[in-house]
């Protein structure tokens, strides 16, 4: 696995892939998990070449002590990502990304608009300016994302259709613990009690999927099974045609947000 930290080594490392191999990008802030494993194990499948990036973006984070919290474990992260059949591994610091000067910021509207939008201004500008530059830089045929994200996904959707981009979007279904709980690098700052609390954001997510299918009010369902819970939203948000339950809590004051789309939960991984 290549190891590239600068925008020249990882162009050139693809350009030396072999003749017609496709691109696959897993775009990833690092602290990797099953998750992520599961996103470049796709790529691995699905195309010829592998790129994962890490990069924690500062641009992104409304809030400096969650940025400032933020795990950072790259070799941990090179060393699982290697295994899971990368063949480049871009890390590269922020100033590569941000240089002295750089001054265009990517708003993208509709889809960043309420729910995550709302609770964290600016964090969805951040997302699509980085993701807009590392699709620049890498030029991927495919990116991977995780359904775990789907507001982000949304955005993103919206995004490379706004400004023309020739690459495709593959979402993995969201990566769960064997509680229930969606896999997240948050997860390890929950104590032993308020990870028994925030078992009760998966099972809201299976009792709006059963509310929805016996024509029950989904939402509701949802809110009943996050009683004691400090919840920011659960509600319903329409991303592209699918009707999604979305949830945000802060449980032991880790903030955890899930999803699932109510019409095809098995992209929540429920």
């Amino acid at each position: 696995m290549i190891v590239a930290r600068t925008i020249t080594e990882v162009r050139a490392a693809i350009a030396a892939r072999a003749p017609g191999a496709t691109v696959g990008f897993v775009p990833t802030m690092g602290a990797l998990h099953a998750g992520h494993v599961a996103l470049i194990a796709a790529a691995r499948r699905e195309t010829g070449f592998v790129v994962a990036s890490v990069f924690v973006n500062p641009t992104q984070f409304n809030d400096p002590s969650d940025l400032a919290a933020y795990p950072r474990t790259e070799d941990a992260d090179r060393a699982l990502a290697g295994a899971a059949g990368t063949d480049v591994f871009f890390a590269p610091a922020a100033e590569e990304i941000y240089p002295a000067g750089h001054a265009t910021v990517v708003q993208v509207g509709g889809p960043s608009e309420g729910f995550e939008g709302a609770h964290r201004p600016g964090h969805f500008a951040g997302v699509a300016t980085v993701c807009l530059k590392l699709f620049a830089i890498v030029r991927p045929d495919v990116v991977y994302l995780g359904q775990k994200d789907a507001q982000q996904v949304a955005v993103l959707r919206r995004l490379v259709t706004d400004v023309d981009l020739d690459l495709r979007l593959r979402v993995v279904p969201t990566v769960r613990e064997a509680d229930g709980l969606a896999l997240s690098s948050r997860n390890v700052r929950l104590s032993p009690d308020a990870r028994a609390a925030a078992a009760a954001i998966p099972r809201a997510l299976a009792a709006a999927t059963e509310a929805h299918r016996a024509g029950a009010d989904p939402v509701a369902a949802a809110r009943d099974a996050l009683r004691g819970l400090d919840v920011e939203y659960a509600d319903l948000a329409t991303f592209g045609d699918e009707p999604t339950l979305v949830v945000a809590a802060r449980v032991g004051g880790v903030r955890l947000i899930d999803n699932v789309p109510l019409r095809r939960p098995e992209l929540a991984g429920l």
